[in-house]
């Protein structure tokens, strides 16, 4: 399993939200590249960078920061937020990102997130941000009717590489996961399923853990780590790092 702490990015700042509400916002490290340094140097392979300014806005607005992580480390990072056309997912994968994370776009124009997917293989993930099991978009403004096991099952061939999957009232709250409903949403589709929202302790981890098997991949870590409420070394040595 894998673990991916979090750097969300408000203003240029790494901020946590409480269920993603951006008047919410605690600013825990005003140089996103530092943070990025430490969690690569604490043991994590992956980084989870969101641009919550670009979700809100439909456009990518932290470019420095992003762009001040890329060059302060050497592991891989995943990045959504605001990533709406292809010169955007050229732009960001020319400049270092690993891997792309579409949401809105995913729900609004499946046919793009199709041809992402066919020109950069294994580059896209879709983000799926639920809120009582449906999808939100826009940085979680607009609540759709559609279910989130739907939307999932629209990308199963589609060369998806993950489904990222955040229960948004868990999110940033440090209550635990909602594991009964992303285990139900990777056993029912092929794609790894990446769980967010929620994770708060190593006791999370291990029941997360326990159900690798279904198709869970790895989990998304933010404010617990920030808090300290989970020691990275302990973390790591848990799922095998």
């Amino acid at each position: 399993m894998i673990l991916y702490p979090a750097i969300d990015l408000k203003d240029g700042k790494c901020v946590r939200l409480l269920k993603g509400n951006m008047d919410t916002a605690t600013a825990f490290n005003y140089s996103p590249a530092t943070q990025a340094e430490l969690f690569q140097k604490q043991g994590f392979e992956w980084l989870h960078v969101v641009d919550l300014n670009g979700a809100h806005e439909g456009k990518v607005i932290n470019i420095d920061a992003v762009k001040s992580i890329l060059e302060s480390v050497t592991i891989p990072i995943e990045l959504g937020g605001g990533i709406r056309t292809m010169q955007n997912i050229y732009d960001w994968l020319d400049a270092g990102v690993s891997r792309i994370v579409i949401g809105t776009q995913a729900l609004r124009e499946p046919d793009f997130v199709k041809r992402a997917c066919t020109e950069f293989p294994g580059k896209i993930a879709v983000g799926i941000d639920a809120k009582k099991g449906r999808v939100a978009v826009q940085g979680w403004d607009d609540v759709s009717d559609v279910r989130a096991i739907d939307l999932a099952l629209q990308y199963e061939d589609a060369g998806v590489c993950a489904i990222i999957y955040t229960d948004i009232d868990r999110d940033g709250i440090m209550q635990g996961p909602n594991i009964p409903e992303t285990v139900a949403l990777a056993e029912r589709i092929t794609t790894p399923v990446i769980l967010s929202g929620g994770v708060s302790s190593i006791h999370d981890l291990l029941s997360i853990k326990a159900f690798s098997h279904s198709g869970i991949e790895g989990a998304i870590i933010g404010r617990a780590m920030y808090d300290g409420a989970i020691d990275p070394e302990k973390a790591l040595k848990l799922v095998g790092c």
